[in-house]
């Protein structure tokens, strides 16, 4: 999302990176604390870095039992991240995807298969030609339950893959939900305005920019 191509377009509308955000101690501390966001009663929490995180979106929004998603920023240093704080790098935020599903209709070790599916694994910060820290691959679980389900998913990636899997499986840290035009990008409609299904069950390839 932050190739050369898009970072033109971005400054183009005002949303150039500030290169150095302000960060003290008593702010870091902030975002490096869990995620205190309750689901709704009878839902669980999932998050998922996969590089950038507006079709990543729009994969889980497709999932049959997850009932709501969200964009955002986490695993950063600093508190209240605006998008171009995080494009700049500085930051240390991941892309994240905040997903909330039903675990009597939808098993993690699901949502996981779609997280491998979704991205190339073995990149380091990268996903294609969008480079960065903020596009790592990263896992962040919310109960011991789901570090288990992660930890022996990503060993069985491994087997079948040839290369080193470098994501990282983390605890949740502070979900900083994204601004608004991030949110349901694709589905909206994206850079192009070509509205894409988010059908439980839809197997339409995703338009990474709309």
């Amino acid at each position: 999302m932050n190739s050369p191509k898009m970072s033109s377009w971005l400054n183009k509308l005002g949303f150039g990176a500030r290169t150095e955000p302000s960060m003290d101690s008593s702010s870091s501390a902030i975002p490096q604390g869990p995620d205190a966001d309750n689901p709704d009663p009878g839902q669980q929490f999932a998050q998922f870095g996969a590089g950038c995180f507006w079709g990543v979106e729009l994969a889980y929004q497709r999932v049959a039992a997850v009932t709501k998603t969200e964009v955002g920023y986490s695993q950063g240093y600093l508190h209240n991240p605006r998008y171009e704080d995080v494009c700049s790098g500085t930051s240390n935020h991941s892309e994240v995807v905040r997903v909330q599903y039903d675990p009597k209709e939808c098993s993690y070790e699901s949502l996981l298969d779609v997280f491998w599916a979704r991205h190339d694994p073995t990149t380091l910060n990268r996903q294609g030609n969008d480079v960065g820290t903020q596009y790592r691959s990263g896992i962040y679980f919310y109960t011991p339950e789901q570090e288990k389900a992660a930890l022996e998913s990503r060993d069985r990636q491994q087997k079948i893959l040839n290369r080193k899997i470098v994501t990282e499986i983390l605890p949740a840290k502070k979900f900083y939900r994204a601004e608004e035009y991030h949110q349901q990008y694709l589905a909206k409609g994206g850079r192009f305005g070509s509205k894409q299904s988010t059908e439980k069950g839809c197997n339409d390839p995703i338009r990474c920019y709309g």
